[in-house]
């Protein structure tokens, strides 16, 4: 059985355009689930991945095995936090770890390929969008322990409505991968065994993407999330430009399209 750590796999494409790195936590007894070595090990790795890996197109998080993606943050080591300090400090680790995967330069799909629980679900809904097994099961269960939850359950409202996060984070109650994928918590939903199949589709979509586009396009995503609907729109003027700098792919890749439509290709 793998020991608890965050496994990292990078792997360049035949294409020629790029490589896809694999992050995966390796936690199995625990349903991979993150104590404060593994939630630092994992900020780190998210925070350099794209610096140590200049061709970068994308990053695939996961869980390892079959059974949990990320089943929660740990509960041994929530229950044995002596004062409020110290709560503060584990939870800032959970936020640190989920901002690093929004902030990570390039797309981050979530390989949800089992649990994701607690601060399982927060990083899911930190990546850019999801690709679960149906044999997934998602749930917010602080509560039931007698925690509030937080950090990126914010994001939940927007991404599947109050209600339906009244319903996770009140109740307690878990959902099945269907209906998570009714809800917009995920994108796509398949059998456990057709997940990197899955992958592969939407890598390929990637490769034939201008690299530098996807980058300014999820930075500029990111400026919405946080602008008002004004500043946001503002905000693509700059990143329009910046596309048309010298030697950018922006006027290459057009000029391309060009060419082929007047060939016929």
């Amino acid at each position: 059985m793998a020991a608890a750590n965050i496994l990292t796999s990078v792997i360049r494409r035949t294409s020629g355009k790029g490589s896809i790195a694999t992050v995966t936590v390796s936690r199995p007894s625990k349903l991979n689930s993150l104590n404060s070595h593994l939630l630092t090990l994992l900020a780190q790795k998210m925070d350099n991945i794209s610096q140590e890996n200049p061709g970068l197109l994308a990053v695939i998080l996961t869980g390892y095995g079959q059974t949990s993606f990320i089943g929660g943050a740990d509960i041994r080591e929530m229950a044995a936090l002596e004062s409020p300090a110290a709560a503060r400090e584990f939870i800032t680790r959970v936020h640190t770890v989920c901002k690093s995967v929004r902030d990570c330069p390039v797309p981050v799909i979530g390989r949800i390929n089992g649990y994701a629980l607690g601060a399982g679900l927060e990083i899911a809904a930190s990546c850019d969008f999801r690709v679960a097994s149906e044999k997934a099961i998602f749930g917010m269960p602080e509560v039931n322990v007698g925690i509030p939850s937080v950090v990126e359950a914010a994001l939940l409202p927007g991404m599947i409505g109050w209600g339906r996060t009244r319903r996770l984070l009140l109740l307690g109650d878990n959902i099945s991968a269907v209906e998570a994928l009714q809800w917009g918590l995920i994108e796509k939903v398949v059998e456990p065994e057709c997940l990197d199949r899955a992958l592969e589709e939407w890598v390929q979509l990637l490769e034939r993407s201008g690299p530098q586009a996807v980058r300014r396009q999820k930075k500029l995503i990111r400026q919405w999330e946080q602008l008002s609907l004004e500043k946001g729109i503002a905000a693509g003027i700059p990143a329009f430009e910046e596309a048309f700098e010298k030697e950018g792919e922006g006027p290459r890749m057009l000029s391309e399209f060009f060419r082929k439509r007047q060939k016929g290709d």
